[in-house]
C-alpha cells in the first residue's frame, strides 16, 4: 500500500497545478541524469522553470526519496516511495498529492527541458472549456505536457506499471483536444549523454 501524502495547509486551490514526475532511474543514461548540466541550471531546473510559467496555483516535483533535485521554495517537492514500480506509481502519488478542489493537472516529465512555452495557455484554455484532457502535437505525435482535468484523476490512479498515461489518452479518442506544437520541444527529451550535444 503507498502512502499518498496529504496537500500541505494552505496550498489548496481551485486552478490547475502542474506535476513534475522525476523519479526515474535514468538507466540509459547511466544515471543522475536530471542533475545533468542544461542552459545555466540543471535538466530538471529547466523544465520546472517551464511548468512555473504554465498557469497554474502551484508545482509539484515528484522525486525519490532522499535525492534533492532542486531548492526552490516556491515547488513543493513529493518524495515516491515506491518509484521503482514505474511511472504510474510516481503519476498516482502526484494526483493524491494534489488538493481536493484542484481543476485539473499538466503532466511535466523531468527529463524534458525544450517544452515551448506557447503551448500552455491553449491547453489550459481547452480544459477550461470542457475538454477532458488536452496535449501538443508535433507532426502528428502526441507530446507534453498533458493537462488532465479532474474528471480524470481516478482513471490516472488506477494506472499500474510504465507506460505513464498514454492509456488514458487512447481512450478518449476524439475528445482529447489536441494543441498544434509550433517546434518539437513537446517530443524532445534526453534518454542518453549524447542528448545533451547541443544543449543551450
Amino acid at each position: 500500500m503507498e502512502t499518498i501524502p496529504a496537500i500541505d495547509e494552505g496550498l489548496a486551490g481551485t486552478d490547475f497545478w502542474a506535476l513534475v514526475l522525476a523519479a526515474g532511474a535514468g538507466s540509459r543514461f547511466g544515471g543522475d541524469k536530471l542533475s545533468a548540466p542544461w542552459g545555466d541550471g540543471t535538466l530538471v531546473q529547466a523544465t520546472v522553470a517551464m511548468a512555473k510559467s504554465a498557469p497554474v496555483a502551484g508545482v509539484i516535483l515528484l522525486g525519490k526519496p532522499g535525492e534533492r533535485l532542486i531548492e526552490d521554495p516556491g515547488v513543493r517537492v513529493v518524495e515516491v516511495a515506491n518509484w521503482a514500480k514505474g511511472m504510474a506509481a510516481t503519476l498516482r502519488t502526484g494526483i493524491g498529492s494534489l488538493p481536493a478542489d484542484a481543476a485539473g493537472a499538466f503532466v511535466f516529465l523531468g527529463d524534458m527541458p525544450r517544452i515551448p512555452r506557447a503551448v500552455l495557455a491553449p491547453l489550459a484554455e481547452a480544459v477550461r472549456a470542457g475538454a477532458p484532457a488536452a496535449a501538443p502535437v508535433w507532426k502528428e505525435k502526441l507530446g507534453h505536457p498533458v493537462l488532465f482535468s479532474a474528471a480524470l484523476f481516478p482513471d490516472l490512479i488506477a494506472l499500474t506499471g510504465d507506460r505513464g498515461a498514454r492509456a488514458v489518452l487512447e481512450r478518449l479518442g476524439d475528445a482529447l483536444i489536441r494543441i498544434p506544437a509550433p517546434d518539437d520541444g513537446v517530443l524532445f527529451d534526453v534518454d542518453r549523454p549524447q542528448d545533451l550535444i547541443g544543449r543551450p
